[in-house]
Formats: C-alpha cells, sequence, structure tokens
C-alpha cells in the first residue's frame, strides 16, 4: 500500500467514524422521541406545571424565576376559604392603618382591589394582569389569615416547558405535574379533593 492509499484510508475511516456517530446520535433520539411518545400515548394523559398551595413557602421566585417577562404565576382567591375581613392580611401591610392608600397596601403592584360588601366585610379581587406573582400576599394571607390567597400557575400563560426554570429553583419543591385535565390546585377545592 502506497502513501496515497494509505492517507485515502485514514480519510475513509475518519469519514465513517463520523458518518457512524451521527447515525447512531440520530437512533438515540428518534428512540428517545418514540419512547416519550409511547408512554405519553399509554398513559393518555398530558400533563401541565401547577403550584401545591400547601408546599408553597411564598419565596418570590415565581416572579422572578419563569421564561417569560412576566411570570405565568399569578394570585388566585379561594372565595370559599375566605373570611372578607375588614383588617386583610394579603392586603394591608403588618401595622397599617385600614386605610386603601397605597402606602397601607402589601402588593408592591396594587393587584389586589379591595370592595365593600357590607359591614364589617370586605372582598378582595385581584386584577391578574397587575399581579406579578411574587407571593407577598399570600405570605400576608397566611399569617394572619386562613390562606384564601394562594399562587397558581395560569395555563393560558404558561408555555409548559419540559422543564419548568422556577420548579427547577423552587425550594419547597411545590411545582410539580399534574394531569392536564385537572391543571389547578385550588385551596378549596384540592381539600375536598383530598378528603373524597
Amino acid at each position: 500500500m502506497d502513501k496515497k492509499d494509505k492517507s485515502r484510508d485514514r480519510g475513509y475511516k475518519r469519514r465513517d467514524f463520523i458518518n457512524n456517530g451521527v447515525r447512531l446520535a440520530l437512533g438515540v433520539s428518534v428512540v428517545g422521541t418514540a419512547a416519550f411518545t409511547l408512554q405519553r400515548s399509554a398513559t393518555g394523559k398530558d400533563y401541565v406545571w401547577q403550584i401545591d398551595p400547601f408546599k408553597c413557602t411564598q419565596c418570590g421566585r415565581c416572579a422572578t424565576e419563569c421564561v417569560k417577562a412576566e411570570s405565568a404565576v399569578k394570585c388566585v382567591h379561594a372565595y370559599a376559604l375566605c373570611g372578607y375581613c375588614d383588617l386583610c392580611g394579603g392586603y394591608f401591610k403588618p401595622g397599617a392603618k385600614l386605610e386603601t392608600g397605597a402606602e397601607n397596601q402589601l402588593c408592591p403592584t396594587a393587584a389586589i382591589q379591595r370592595r365593600f360588601i357590607e359591614e364589617p366585610y370586605f372582598e378582595y379581587v385581584i386584577d391578574e394582569e397587575l399581579c406579578i406573582g411574587c407571593g407577598k400576599c399570600v405570605k400576608g394571607c397566611s399569617a394572619f389569615g386562613n390562606g384564601s390567597l394562594h399562587l397558581q400557575i395560569r395555563h393560558d400563560l404558561c408555555l409548559n416547558c419540559n422543564q419548568c426554570l422556577i420548579a427547577s429553583n423552587c425550594p419547597s419543591d411545590a411545582i410539580g405535574r399534574v394531569p392536564a385535565d385537572e391543571p389547578y390546585m385550588i385551596k378549596g377545592d384540592f381539600i375536598v379533593k383530598e378528603e373524597s
């Protein structure tokens, strides 16, 4: 074998090696995708990300870790649990006067609106467009009230990433996959489901 043949032979082996490597990588990815699809169709369910309100510690990372510019996490209000208190721990800063001035409100974006119902009851409504999912109201409600305010991932906003960045950074492991046909874990409903 002369020098040219050896060089050609070496080039051919390198080319074979690269081609085989590409084929192997492609084969592995096709098999992986097929396995994922098969598993998904075998269970017949799609899954979405959601926050377990009983595990959430209101750390504030939901507001900052979402891949979207505005977090898909919003505060929701379980009205069935709400005490409609005049002094709402989720609305007023601790020690604040019972006045609706911005300086007395706990929410940094004024996303909670307080509406008079009848003496001495008030309703607290979340404006989701203003809510940033920081959880400050949830922490206040849980500390001084019954925890009717809690955080949920809104599926009309969520991209349902393969790996949720908020879930990866959640210190209490409160975010997990739930069936897409039961996408929310609203506290009142969630308690009823656990009891049945």
